[in-house]
C-alpha cells in the first residue's frame, strides 16, 4: 500500500512538471505561429498603404511571443503544488512578470500612435510637427516606464499605489535637484517649440556651429555641419543664444567692387558704369523691390572704384553661384573689348632728371648745381 501511494505521488508530481513544460512550450509555439501570422498581415497592410493598421498589427506581432510564453509559463505554474516558502514568491514573480508583458504590448503599441502621427505631420506645411512627433512618442514611453515601475512596486511590496507616489515625490526632488541641467533642456526645448526659431531640414547658425538640423529631442539638438560633423548643442544653452536661421533668408546679396586703372578717362569711367548697369538690367533673380545698383563711389591708393551690389532670388546657392560666374565673365568679357583695364596693385617712382617732374631740394634754383 505504502508503495502504491509513492508511485501514485511520485505520478501526480511528474504529470504536474509535465503540465508545465507543457505550459512553457505551449506558450513558445503559440507565440511563434500567432507572431508569424499578425507579420504577414502587417506586411500586406503595409504594401496596400494602410499604414496605422499595418503598424497595429507589428505592435502585436512584437509583444505576442512573450505575452503567450509568459501567459503559458502562468498555467504550468499553477498546476505545481507549492508550499509556504516558495509559493508567495512565485505568485509575486508571475504577477510581475504579468505586468511586463502589458506594460511591453502597450510599449509597443505606442508604434501606432507614432505612425498616426507621422501621416498627421506629412500632410502639414510645418516642420515644426516633424519635430513633436519623436518627442511625443519619448514622451509616452518615459510615462509609461514609471507607471510599469508604480505597478511593480506595488505588486511586491503590497502598499497602495498613493503611499508609492508619495515615495516618488521626494525621490523626485532629490534628483531634480542632482539633474538640474538635464531638467533645464527639457524646458530649453519647450522654448524652442514654443518660438519655433528654426525647422528640421534647415541650415542654422549657433555661435561657431554652422549646420543643418537633424533632430531636437528633450536633452539636445543636433546640427550636421557642413563639414558632415554631427554637433549636439544642449538646449538649455540654444534657447539661451542668437540662433542665425540661415535656410530662412529671402535672397543672396552680392557686394563687389570693380577697380579701374588710375589713367582711365572719365568717359570710359562712364562707358565702364553703363556696361556693368547694362549686365545687371532685369537680371535672373531680380526682385522688383531690390534693383541692381552700380556707382563710381571711391578714389583708391591705386584705382578707381565702382561699387556693385545685386540682390538674387530665391536663396538656391548654386544658382546664384552659377549666375555670378556668368556676371563676372560678361564683364570681363565687355571690359576688354572697350579697352577698360582692370587695376591691381601698383607703384610709381619717379626719377631725378625727369624732365616733366624736375628735382628741387632745400629750395634751390632750377639747374643750380648740387654739391
Amino acid at each position: 500500500m505504502k508503495e502504491w501511494l509513492t508511485t501514485s505521488v511520485m505520478g501526480n508530481e511528474l504529470w504536474r512538471v509535465l503540465a508545465l513544460l507543457a505550459g512553457v512550450l505551449g506558450g513558445l509555439v503559440a507565440g511563434r505561429l500567432v507572431r508569424h501570422y499578425l507579420e504577414k498581415t502587417a506586411v500586406y497592410l503595409d504594401a496596400h498603404g494602410r499604414k496605422v493598421r499595418g503598424a497595429v498589427f507589428h505592435s502585436l506581432a512584437k509583444a505576442a511571443l512573450p505575452a503567450l510564453f509568459i501567459w503559458g509559463l502562468a498555467l504550468g505554474v499553477n498546476t505545481l503544488i507549492l508550499g509556504d516558502r516558495f509559493g508567495p514568491w512565485m505568485s509575486s514573480g508571475l504577477d510581475v512578470l504579468g505586468i511586463l508583458a502589458v506594460g511591453y504590448l502597450v510599449y509597443c503599441l505606442i508604434d501606432v500612435a507614432d505612425e498616426w502621427l507621422r501621416g498627421w505631420a506629412s500632410q502639414s506645411s510645418s516642420k515644426l510637427n516633424d519635430m513633436l512627433v519623436p518627442m511625443v512618442s519619448k514622451s509616452l514611453r518615459v510615462t509609461l516606464i514609471i507607471l510599469v515601475i508604480v505597478q511593480i512596486a506595488q505588486a511586491l511590496s503590497d502598499k497602495p499605489v498613493s503611499s508609492i507616489l508619495a515615495g516618488l515625490g521626494i525621490g523626485s526632488l532629490a534628483v531634480a535637484l542632482a539633474a538640474k541641467d538635464t531638467i533645464a533642456n527639457f524646458f530649453g526645448s519647450l522654448v524652442i517649440l514654443a518660438d519655433k526659431p528654426f525647422e528640421l531640414g534647415e541650415r542654422i547658425k549657433v555661435g561657431a556651429a554652422d549646420g543643418v538640423v537633424e533632430q531636437l529631442g528633450f536633452r539636445s539638438t543636433r546640427l550636421r555641419t557642413l563639414e558632415g560633423h554631427l554637433v549636439s548643442i544642449p538646449n538649455g544653452e540654444l534657447a539661451n543664444q542668437t540662433i542665425e536661421n540661415i535656410a530662412k533668408r529671402p535672397h543672396f546679396r552680392r557686394i563687389a567692387n570693380l577697380t579701374i586703372t588710375y589713367d582711365t578717362p572719365p568717359e570710359k569711367v562712364r562707358e565702364a558704369l553703363e556696361i556693368a548697369q547694362d549686365v545687371l538690367k532685369d537680371h535672373e533673380g531680380m526682385h522688383p523691390d531690390f534693383p541692381p545698383r552700380v556707382f563710381f563711389n571711391e578714389f583708391n591708393s591705386t584705382s578707381l572704384n565702382l561699387f556693385m551690389i545685386y540682390w538674387y532670388h530665391p536663396a538656391d546657392f548654386w544658382k546664384y553661384m552659377a549666375f555670378t560666374e556668368k556676371v563676372n565673365l560678361e564683364l570681363l568679357r565687355r571690359f576688354n573689348e572697350a579697352g577698360i583695364e582692370f587695376a591691381f596693385p601698383t607703384q610709381t617712382l619717379y626719377l631725378a632728371g625727369d624732365p616733366a617732374r624736375p628735382l628741387n631740394i632745400g629750395g634751390l634754383p632750377e639747374g643750380h648745381p648740387v654739391g
